[in-house]
C-alpha cells in the first residue's frame, strides 16, 4: 500500500501480530525445552526488534529478563558488525557485555529478506547448569564471577545456518548438564526459526512498506501514552532505598543497600542510584542490564501496568548507575543472584520512591521468597538434574482496592513464575515433600491484606544432593513493608534438621550437601498490607479464620477483630471497643 498514514485496524493487526509472533516463539519454547525451568516455570522471555534494533513485541513470562534484552541485542549486533550473514545465530550469557547474569542464555538471530536485516529475533532463558563451583548455576561462595560459571561472549552457534561445533563443544564441556544445556539451547534456536518464518509471512502479507509504518506508528503511540502517565506524577524528587538480607563478613550492622533518587521532571523520568554502596565481594552485584530491567519493571507495574514495553515506552525513562557499585559493577565481580534478590531490592526502592507522590498506584512490598536451587542424581533413574524450588513462593503486596496475591512467586517475574508439579518432582528427585501449605498469620495486615506465604518441608531419601540455599525476608529489616497505614509482613525462614539431631537455622544464603533422611523446612514471608487494618471488613477477617490462615490471636492484635476461638463467633463489643481505643476515642 507503501501510504504515510495506516488505517487503524490495519495497524492495530499488524502492532498485535508482533505480540502474537512473540508468544508463538515462547509456546516453542515451552514444547520443545528438556528442563523443567523452561517447561514447568517458564523461566525465559522472547522478543522482537526491528533493523534498528528497537525493541518491537516481547513476552516476558519472567518480566525482569524484559528491559534488559535491548542492550544484549545490541551488544551482539555491535561485536559481529559488518560480519552478520543469514542463517547465524548468536548466542551470549556475558553480564559484562549485555546479559543480566550467567545461567540466562540470550540466542539471538537476524532476519534477512533479499539480503537485509529487516528484524532481529531473541530467546533468554535461565538454565540449568552453567558450570562453576557452586550448583545449577548459583555459587553463594564465589567471590568472582569466574568463579560462577562459565561466560560466554557474543559468538556463533550457527554461522549461514552450519552448526558451529567448535562453540558447542566449548560449552558443553563446561557443565555438568550437558543433555539439559543442549536441548535448552536448540529449544531457543528453534524458538527464533518460528520467529523467523512468521515475520517473513508478516512482510509477505502486509507489505514492507506497511509494517514500517505500524511500527513507527506503534512507537510513537506508546511513547505518547507514557509521557502523558508521567507527566501525572507531581513534579519533584523522590527517594526510596532498601537493603539485602546479606551480611557481610565482620559487618553485621551493615548490610548493603540500594539508593535512588527519582527525578519527576516535566514528560520524564530519572532513575538515579548514585547513593547506592559499592560493588561487594559476593553474587548480589546487580549487571547493569539488570538495574535497566528492574527499573522498567517496578515503573511498568505501577504507572503503565496497560503500555506495551518496547522502544517507545522506554524512551522518557533514563537509568544511571555508576560503575563499581552495586548496581553496575566493574568486570569481575559475582552477579548471579541479581535477578530474584537484587531485583526485589531495586523494585523496593523505585516503589518506596513514588509511594511518596502517588501511594494509591503503588504496591506494598512483596515476598523476596526464601527459597533453593540444587542438583540431584535419581538412583531410580540414574538421572542426574537440577531443580529450583518454586514451591516456596511467598506473597504479594496489597494495592489500593485489592488484596496481594498468595503464593506467588517472586517480584521479579511477578507471578509468571509457575510452580512445580509435586509428583513429577518426587519422581524425577531423591526428596519426599512432607508438607506443603499456606503458612499461617504470614500475611501482612490491612484494610487490603497481602498474600499469604507458604510453609514447604522436605525430607532428602537419599544422598547425593547440593542446594544452594536462597535468603529472600530472613530478617525484621527486610520484611515486606505495607503501605498507607498496612502492616509490614512477618519474615520467612530456612532451617535444616539433620537426621543426628542438628538444627541449622540459615542466616544467609549458603552451599549445603544434605544427606539421607536430614529434612528442610522453608518459611516465606507473606506480602505487606494496603490500609488501616480496622478498615478491613470483619467477615474478611473470620473467613481467613475460619480458613486456617489466620490465628484469632493475630485477628486481634492487628484487625482489632475479637472472635471466640471455640465458637469462631466474632465478640462485637470486644471488638468496638479495641477499634475506639486504637483510634483514640
Amino acid at each position: 500500500m507503501g501510504h504515510d498514514a495506516l488505517d487503524p485496524i490495519l495497524l492495530t493487526v499488524i502492532t498485535n501480530r508482533l505480540e502474537s509472533i512473540a508468544r508463538e516463539m515462547g509456546a516453542g519454547m515451552l514444547r520443545s525445552s528438556r528442563s523443567p525451568i523452561f517447561a514447568e516455570t517458564k523461566d525465559f522471555v522472547t522478543a522482537i526488534f526491528d533493523s534498528q534494533l528497537r525493541l518491537v513485541g516481547q513476552t516476558a513470562y519472567i518480566p525482569v529478563l524484559m528491559g534488559g534484552s535491548a542492550i544484549a541485542v545490541r551488544s551482539i549486533s555491535e561485536h559481529f558488525d559488518g560480519a552478520i550473514r543469514e542463517g547465524d545465530v548468536m548466542v551470549l550469557n556475558d553480564p559484562y557485555r549485555g546479559n543480566s547474569h550467567l545461567p540466562d542464555i540470550t540466542v539471538v538471530r537476524p532476519i534477512f529478506l533479499e539480503g537485509q536485516i529487516w528484524f532481529w529475533v531473541l530467546a533468554r532463558g535461565h538454565h540449568a547448569d552453567i558450570g562453576g563451583g557452586g550448583t545449577a548455576g548459583y555459587n553463594p561462595n564465589a567471590r568472582t564471577v569466574w568463579e560462577e560459571g562459565l561466560r560466554i561472549p557474543p559468538c556463533k552457534l550457527y554461522q549461514q545456518g552450519i552448526y558451529n561445533s567448535d562453540v558447542w563443544n566449548l560449552i558443553l564441556l563446561n557443565v555438568r548438564l550437558p543433555v539439559l544445556v543442549e536441548g535448552d539451547l536448540q529449544c531457543q534456536v528453534g524458538a527464533c526459526q518460528v520467529g523467523e518464518r512468521a515475520l517473513l509471512q508478516l512482510l509477505q502479507q502486509y507489505g514492507r512498506q506497511d509494517v514500517k509504518t505500524a511500527i513507527e506508528e506503534m512507537l510513537v503511540r506508546s511513547e505518547e501514552e507514557m509521557r502523558s502517565r508521567i507527566r501525572n506524577i507531581p513534579a519533584g524528587v523522590y527517594r526510596g532505598e532498601s537493603q539485602l538480607d546479606h551480611l557481610p563478613e565482620g559487618r553485621e550492622d551493615k548490610r548493603p543497600t540500594v539508593r535512588l533518587q527519582l527525578e519527576v521532571k516535566d514528560d520524564c523520568l530519572n532513575f538515579d542510584f548514585s547513593g547506592s554502596d559499592p560493588q561487594i565481594p559476593t553474587y548480589y552485584n546487580s549487571s547493569y542490564s539488570n538495574t535497566v530491567s528492574s527499573s522498567y519493571l517496578a515503573l511498568f507495574s505501577t504507572i503503565a501496568a496497560d503500555i506495551k514495553v518496547n522502544e517507545g515506552s522506554t524512551r522518557p525513562i533514563r537509568v544511571i548507575a555508576p560503575e563499581g557499585s552495586l548496581l553496575n559493577p566493574k568486570e569481575g565481580a559475582p552477579t548471579t543472584q541479581c535477578t530474584v534478590t537484587t531485583c526485589a531490592a531495586i523494585v523496593e526502592s523505585v516503589w518506596r520512591a513514588l509511594s511518596q507522590p502517588v501511594p494509591e498506584l503503588v504496591q506494598a512490598e512483596w515476598s523476596r521468597s526464601n527459597s533453593a536451587v540444587g542438583t540431584a542424581v535419581n538412583s531410580r533413574t540414574g538421572r542426574y538434574a537440577a531443580f529450583l524450588l518454586k514451591f516456596v513462593k511467598g506473597g504479594g503486596g496489597a494495592a489500593f482496592g485489592f488484596d496481594g496475591w498468595s503464593h506467588i512467586s517472586p517480584v521479579s517475574s511477578m507471578g509468571g513464575a509457575r510452580v512445580p508439579d509435586v509428583e513429577l518432582h518426587e519422581l524425577s528427585f531423591p526428596h519426599l515433600i512432607l508438607r506443603y501449605e499456606y503458612h499461617m498469620d504470614s500475611a501482612g495486615a490491612g484494610k487490603w491484606q497481602g498474600g499469604y506465604g507458604a510453609f514447604f518441608r522436605l525430607q532428602f531419601t537419599e544422598d547425593g544432593t547440593t542446594l544452594s540455599v536462597r535468603m529472600g525476608n530472613g530478617s525484621k529489616v527486610t520484611a515486606p513493608l505495607g503501605l498507607v497505614g498496612g502492616r509490614e509482613a512477618p519474615p520467612g525462614s530456612v532451617t535444616m534438621k539433620r537426621k543426628s539431631g542438628e538444627v541449622i537455622e540459615f542466616q544467609d544464603d549458603t552451599l549445603c550437601r544434605p544427606r539421607k533422611g536430614d529434612v528442610v523446612e522453608f518459611y516465606s514471608s507473606g506480602g505487606g498490607g494496603y490500609g488501616d487494618p480496622c478498615e478491613r471488613p470483619v467477615e474478611a477477617v473470620v473467613d481467613d479464620i475460619t480458613a486456617g490462615l489466620l490465628s484469632v490471636e493475630k485477628a486481634s492484635t492487628e484487625y482489632g477483630v475479637v472472635v471466640d476461638p471455640q465458637t469462631l463467633t466474632v465478640d462485637l463489643k470486644a471488638t468496638k471497643k479495641r477499634w475506639q481505643k486504637r483510634s483514640g476515642v
